[in-house]
């Protein structure tokens, strides 16, 4: 891009839908990306399997928040392709020492093994990314982000795309003009905070 995208420009980016992405680790450029379709799970949606709720019970992990956000950050582009680059990471560490940006961990026997990390703006978490060393770990992380976003009135759960993995939880699509009347309401008002 022939301009340079700092942290507030992104956020302003945020504000108004749109998102960065790389076409891969190596990528020298960055995109904007704004779907035509957008991935939500609503927060009232969540859909708790009787498996989950179960392991989830057993416990013998501990779910923490901002303990090690490049960590999370390093562990999702950690896969054979990505569109987290060098500028992306950046990026998003610059944001998480501004506030805006945070991670949910998943821990167990003192490593890190599953979690998930995105931007807060106004009443919105707009999920970037999620990664799992353990089975079900994306998925208890999942759960226990839309309890903390309920939790602290929260209103949009913004994943960008909807996954099959997603849809099984819950999520859903919608049409652009629809997400952008969702996003206004979560941008109004006092901001909803994550930690």
């Amino acid at each position: 891009m022939s301009f340079e995208i700092t942290p507030e420009l992104l956020l302003r980016a945020y504000a108004m839908g749109v998102f960065p992405m790389a076409d891969s680790a190596e990528a020298a450029e960055l995109h904007w990306v704004e779907p035509r379709m957008r991935g939500i799970l609503p927060l009232d949606g969540f859909h708790l399997s009787r498996s989950l709720a179960k392991e989830m019970r057993r416990g013998g992990f501990e779910i923490v928040a901002n303990r090690d956000f490049a960590g999370v950050l390093a562990g999702c582009a950690d896969r054979p392709e990505t569109w987290i680059n060098g500028q992306i990471r950046d990026l998003y560490l610059a944001l998480h020492a501004r506030g805006h940006a945070h991670s949910l961990e998943l821990w167990e026997d003192g490593a890190l093994r599953g979690g998930t990390y995105g931007v807060t703006l106004g009443r919105a978490f707009f999920g970037e990314s999620m990664f799992s060393r353990r089975r079900s770990a994306s998925k208890i992380v999942l759960a226990h982000l839309v309890a903390r976003l309920k939790a602290r009135g929260f209103v949009l759960l913004d994943t960008q795309f909807l996954t099959p993995h997603l849809a099984t939880l819950g999520g859903i699509e919608i049409p652009r003009a629809a997400y952008q009347a969702r996003l206004a309401k979560a941008l109004q008002g006092p901001p909803a905070r994550f930690d």
